[in-house]
């Protein structure tokens, strides 16, 4: 029974279950075409190849079916991409702040902590506000006019309104409108490397029936798709699937994926969570407290929103940005544009890079490798164009093909511009050739014969020149040309040169024969031409890795980064150059498209620990592959350059497109372009991606440990009874204004140079691992200090020695102001101090460095700077409610704020010890 793709294209409207079923069976009726002969689609498509389809079938069609345009991604306006940034738990609890100090009056702070969540917005918007790309790059494929045959005639339309079941009209230089199955072709030759990755144009046979329901969609050899280009010959094809049904229009579909958030994001929203937690248990805490302590209830309700804004470091998620934003800036000195904030931060949490081959990791240019010559193998650098024999070859080859190839470009297949390009090294010259031994026949290259035939005038006679499939030519081949001499065919010589192009074969080259006879007349036929052959000798190309990419991979593999390569083209071809550049060392590390589908996807998460080369693969393929990795705990790179490979960069943590290579929806779908498409940048991108990290986590440790503190001094001050010793303006003055420039400082602080002999960390790791006794013991510290500072302040200026000064009530006036002076210069000096040790967990300030870092030392000054000037000048004063200190309180407020310094260095050189000691290669 015949295929109907307009009901299966119904029975997939139904419930949201039947949906994801019947959408299968509609991909499914559209792919099986290859599988009947010409007259059954035919027929199922009531058409007539002659006659084509009749105005009122069209209209009646596109009414069905509709235009033949991909459906645009919804664009995101500038506010939906505004709100999207403030979608954050964090910022969540800095809105709440501020609407809480606004409601109390206190407009300073609610105005303080607006610019910084506005600030937050604007940075993230400013890298996002280039809308979605995908479908509209996708749409830009199509081809903009196409032929097809409608009432009779041949006639010209765009390719908008092609329907399923017109008959399309190909030729050489033109873009294939739709899906088609292929009725009549020849010679034709149609490159399909940006839907399917295969390197090389793939020979159609409209004539052809293929039986098996799992062929890779690159040997659909009776099949076009939509958004391919023909490079050679023509054809007719009668359309099977328009629009979104198209292979091209199933991949626009798989890029409608939800957007998934980065480690760094989610990290974030732990910490805002955490940090919600906190501040709600101090707030829960203080309350108690005050009806325990019978505390005027208002009063202490001002000190638990002081105490909860002491919980949430207000600048981080502002500076967290920023550091980023920088690291953007910095990455595309290095050949790579982040179009997305933080991507920049999950390329130091890649431990797997999976890469498309063609022009990723090879040059997506077919080069001659070898020669099979005079009974011996023959390096491509080694041809020695005094023999005969070997000169005779290279004019073969260069005289036999329909290719161009000089210093402006070169056009025409691929295979026949590497042999161009060989003569071309050699100083055999086509163009030149051409003039001394012009072709004065030919027999076209047809995929029946796979054989290509010129004649070329030599001084008075004719050379016959043919090259081919290496099979078919020896069995037209009497006799061989070896050593300068022409001796006769026999087995064993046909035998040694079938071996030698197994052997070639074997190593994934492309092999092609090479053969020649001297004739009296240049007027021969199709059988005049290729019969009675002299063998010359093999050819054997390949697409050459990239040359950089060998060294990147090896330094990924000592990073703990796995190197994977995802590929559509042959399994031999692909582990062949897996091999080479140390992706692979055994065939039982690669598996084609066709063993995939044996795997359920659980199955595959398990399969995928011992793979290295995935061969023959689809578009679906790739996202599977992308997505069983991740399913490992794996983050998970992709990097691609074609239409086929923008699913899988969309599904993958980190998508990385070619710059210059990559097509348009691969870039749209990437997180990461690369302007000089070299996999070595990746490497360079991920070691920036480690280091950036390192800084935000020193930024993020410095500014809670900071924040740990004040809620250490507020709250343990409320316990003990005693007097406020902060008010809420010092808080957020520190929080925003003292901590903002070493944070932001810390973010640029010079990379580890060697930061990518470590493995990649576990991105299910907290930030805080192995910190927490870090974040508590210096928190704690600041904490203690800043109630020293209070009650030395109180004893001094109030003349009574004794602790119960301090209790509430008991403070009051001048006194209270200076010792709360005292408090608010400690707290912030100690914590200006204290970035210098977030720098390294083991190394001294001193062996780091106190000015490698001229950023973090100039806002350590600046901050002491403004502190003073804070509490020195008159309305400044009068505003935070603070005194001038005079200079023995400076000495005194001073050294309390280096204790922290101090602690630390000890601590750092118990590690040091300890590490020479246990681990003395560290």
């Amino acid at each position: 029974m015949p295929n109907c793709w307009f009901c299966n294209l119904c029975a997939s409207v139904v419930t949201m279950k039947g949906v994801a079923l019947n959408s299968y069976k509609v991909r499914k009726g559209n792919i099986m075409y290859y599988n009947q002969e010409i007259s059954e689609v035919l027929k199922s498509q009531q058409v007539d190849p002659e006659r084509g389809l009749t105005t009122k079938e069209v209209e009646e069609r596109r009414e069905k079916y509709g235009l033949n345009k991909l459906e645009e991604g919804k664009k995101k306006s500038i506010v939906e991409l505004f709100l999207a940034q403030l979608n954050d738990p964090l910022i969540y609890i800095l809105l709440i702040a501020a609407a809480i100090s606004g409601f109390m009056g206190e407009i300073s702070d609610m105005a303080i902590i607006g610019v910084v969540v506005i600030l937050n917005a604007v940075l993230g918007v400013s890298q996002e506000a280039k809308a979605e790309k995908s479908m509209e790059a996708l749409k830009k494929l199509s081809t903009p006019k196409a032929y097809v045959v409608r009432n009779s005639e041949m006639v010209e339309v765009n390719s908008e309104e092609i329907v399923p079941g017109d008959i399309v009209v190909l030729d050489a230089g033109r873009y294939i409108p739709c899906d088609l199955r292929l009725i009549e072709g020849a010679n034709l030759q149609i490159e399909e490397s940006s839907l399917t990755g295969e390197s090389v144009p793939v020979n159609k046979n409209a004539n052809l029936l293929i039986t098996d329901e799992k062929v890779p969609l690159g040997d659909k050899k009776n099949m076009a798709f939509s958004s391919t280009l023909v490079t050679n010959g023509r054809g007719t094809g009668i359309a099977i699937a328009t629009g979104m049904e198209t292979e091209i229009g199933h991949i626009a579909n798989m890029l409608k994926q939800p957007e998934e958030k980065t480690p760094l994001q989610k990290k974030l929203a732990e910490i805002g969570s955490l940090l919600g937690i906190i501040a709600l248990v101090v707030c829960v805490a203080m309350f108690a407290i005050a009806v325990l302590q019978k505390r005027d209830m208002f009063v202490m309700f001002m000190t638990a929103i002081s105490l909860a804004v002491a919980a949430i470091p207000e600048g981080m998620p502002a500076i967290v940005s920023i550091v980023l934003a920088m690291g953007v800036q910095k990455m595309v000195r290095k050949n790579a544009i982040i179009r997305k904030l933080p991507s920049v931060e999950t390329l130091g949490a890649v431990n797997v890079i999976c890469s498309d081959k063609t022009g990723t990791l090879t040059q997506n240019k077919m080069t001659v490798q070898k020669f099979y010559v005079n009974g011996q193998v023959v390096a491509e650098s080694k041809v020695d164009i005094k023999d005969p024999v070997q000169r005779l070859l290279i004019e073969n080859i260069v005289l036999c093909s329909d290719a161009s190839s000089n210093a402006e470009g070169s056009t025409g297949d691929p295979t026949e511009i590497a042999l161009i390009n060989i003569g071309n090294k050699y100083n055999i010259r086509k163009d030149e050739l051409n003039k001394t031994h012009p072709r004065v026949n030919e027999a076209p290259f047809e995929s029946d014969r796979k054989l290509m035939s010129t004649v070329n005038a030599y001084e008075g006679k004719y050379y016959v020149m043919t090259k081919g499939a290496t099979d078919n030519l020896l069995k037209l081949s009497t006799k061989a040309y070896i050593n300068g001499e022409i001796v006769p065919m026999t087995e064993k010589i046909e035998k040694d040169f079938m071996a030698a192009a197994n052997r070639f074969s074997d190593d994934a080259l492309r092999v092609l024969g090479s053969a020649f006879k001297e004739v009296t007349s240049s007027d021969l036929d199709q059988d005049g031409m290729e019969s009675e052959l002299v063998f010359l000798g093999l050819v054997a190309m390949i697409d050459p890795p990239r040359l950089e990419v060998r060294d990147s991979i090896a330094t990924c593999g000592q990073s703990g980064i796995r190197t994977i390569m995802i590929t559509g083209d042959h399994q031999k071809t692909a582990f062949a150059i897996a091999k080479e550049l140390g992706i692979a060392d055994s065939p039982a590390q690669t598996i084609s498209g066709v063993e995939l589908d044996e795997f359920t996807d659980d199955e595959l998460i398990d399969k995928v620990k011992g793979l290295r080369v995935f061969a023959r693969v689809s578009p679906e393929h790739k996202v599977r592959i992308v997505k069983a990795f991740k399913g490992d705990g794996n983050i998970v790179s992709m990097t691609g350059d074609g239409v086929n490979d923008a699913p899988s960069l969309k599904a993958a943590d980190i998508g990385v497109a070619m710059g210059i290579t990559g097509t348009d929806v691969a870039k749209g779908a990437a997180d990461v372009v690369l302007t000089d498409d070299n996999f070595a940048t990746i490497v360079s991108a991920v070691e920036e991606g480690r280091n950036i990290y390192a800084n935000i986590k020193k930024s993020i440790m410095f500014l809670l440990s900071c924040n740990i503190g004040e809620i250490f001094s507020l709250f343990f001050a409320i316990l003990f009874g005693w007097a406020t010793p902060l008010l809420s303006i010092h808080l957020l003055w520190v929080n925003l204004i003292t901590d903002s420039f070493p944070a932001l400082s810390l973010g640029v602080d010079p990379g580890d140079k060697d930061i990518m002999k470590a493995k990649p960390r576990n991105p299910k790791d907290s930030v805080f691992k192995g910190r927490t006794p870090f974040l508590v013991i210096n928190g704690a510290t600041i904490g203690f200090l800043t109630l020293a500072a209070f009650a030395i302040g109180a004893m001094r200026y109030s003349g009574i020695h004794d602790l119960s000064v301090l209790h509430e009530g008991s403070l009051s006036g001048d006194t209270l102001t200076h010792a709360r002076t005292m408090a608010f210069v400690v707290l912030s000096v100690s914590q200006l101090f204290h970035a210098l040790n977030v720098r390294s967990e083991t190394k001294s300030i001193f062996q780091v460095g106190l000015f490698t870092n001229k950023w973090l030392f100039l806002s350590i000054v600046f901050g002491i700077f403004i502190q003073w000037v804070v509490i020195s000048v008159g309305p400044l004063a009068k505003i935070f409610k603070v005194f001038q200190l005079n200079p023995f309180d400076w000495v005194l407020v001073i050294g309390l704020s280096l204790v922290p310094v101090l602690i630390n260095e000890v601590v750092k050189a118990i590690k040091r010890a300890g590490y020479r000691v246990y681990a003395p290669e560290y």
